[in-house]
């Protein structure tokens, strides 16, 4: 198939994963064979020079949003931004009529729906336009890719890393488990508030894809017994983009989950990420946020570079098959 698209991080082979994770960290080293600095200025180094991309957002975003835009251009495309009102979906146009018409005028489609993938998949169902899940009420697949990016670049490596993340089971979390569960010897530690842990489907993909590889999955709803000496601690907020929560007392049950300085008493070396927005002294303290490990600025600029890997091997898929 020509057209290449990334709806869920389980489309990708495990080649095609490790490749666009270090694209993106070349991209972000500034070693990708650009005039500057994680982007192209002329030529080959334009690979989007000629390619429209559609940016379409229903909720709000600033790294994602932000990081597709600026990379589509960096790589030499041009861009059309749509907000929630833009579409004639609000006049009761049907989302296939919808696909179609992206599908006819557009490279590429990316996508923040914030609800299921059904909608994505339905107008990735052609063979034109590539579409690129920038969130999805399920899965964060950019922002999997972007952590893998982040982790690459701060250790050199992923394979053997030890990774805790604290927080809810949302769908940033699926990613960093779909993902992570891809490179040999990973221990993933997931420690996620009762009733608020990753999707039953998540969960099993995710310990397949460690069995294949030898990475370890682990998911408990306490805070106890957490293990030493972890390379990365990761969390997310708490009120996930788009979402609301029925439990009312759902925050009595995650404030035992909070990531605080205590944590790195176990783990010296550990560096911190977070997926942003974040809100201290609720999911992290301001302490752990701005302090020496925390990389989670440098991570939301990997968002940028993992974008244009992103583009990139979507694009490639066109020109190599010569559809464009």
């Amino acid at each position: 198939m020509a057209v290449r698209h990334l709806i869920s991080l389980e489309d990708l082979t495990d080649a095609e994963l490790r490749s666009v994770v270090a694209r993106g960290a070349e991209f972000s080293a500034g070693t990708a064979g650009t005039g500057t600095v994680g982007a192209g200025t002329g030529g080959a180094d334009r690979p989007l020079a000629g390619a429209i991309t559609g940016i379409y957002f229903r909720k709000t975003s600033t790294r994602t949003r932000t990081a597709f835009s600026s990379g589509a251009l960096r790589l030499g495309g041009q861009i059309i931004g749509y907000g929630p009102d833009d579409l004639q979906l609000n006049t009761g146009e049907t989302t296939e009529d919808t696909g179609q018409v992206f599908s006819r005028m557009l490279d590429i489609l990316v996508a923040r729906t914030a609800g299921e993938t059904a909608e994505l998949r339905g107008w990735a169902d052609q063979e034109r336009m590539s579409v690129v899940n920038a969130m999805s009420a399920d899965e964060h697949p950019t922002q999997g890719l972007t952590d893998l990016t982040t982790l690459l670049r701060h250790f050199g490596r992923i394979d053997g890393l030890r990774v805790l993340y604290v927080g809810e089971g949302n769908n940033t979390a699926a990613a960093l488990a779909l993902g992570l569960t891809r490179y040999q010897g990973v221990e993933l530690e997931l420690r996620t508030p009762p009733g608020f842990g990753l999707a039953a489907d998540i969960l099993d993909k995710a310990r397949a894809r460690a069995a294949l590889s030898g990475s370890r999955l682990t998911e408990r709803h306490d805070m106890d017994d957490i293990p030493a000496d972890q390379d990365a601690i990761y969390t997310s907020r708490w009120q996930t983009t788009g979402t609301s929560k029925a439990d009312p007392l759902w925050r009595e049950k995650f404030a035992p989950f909070q990531v605080t300085a205590a944590l790195w008493e176990s783990s010296p070396k550990a560096a911190f990420l977070h997926d942003l927005p974040a809100h201290r002294g609720e999911e992290v303290t301001a302490e752990v946020l701005d302090g020496p490990a925390s990389i989670a600025f440098d991570q939301a600029a990997n968002k940028m570079y993992s974008a244009m890997a992103v583009l990139e091997w979507c694009h490639r898929g066109k020109r190599e098959a010569g559809t464009r």
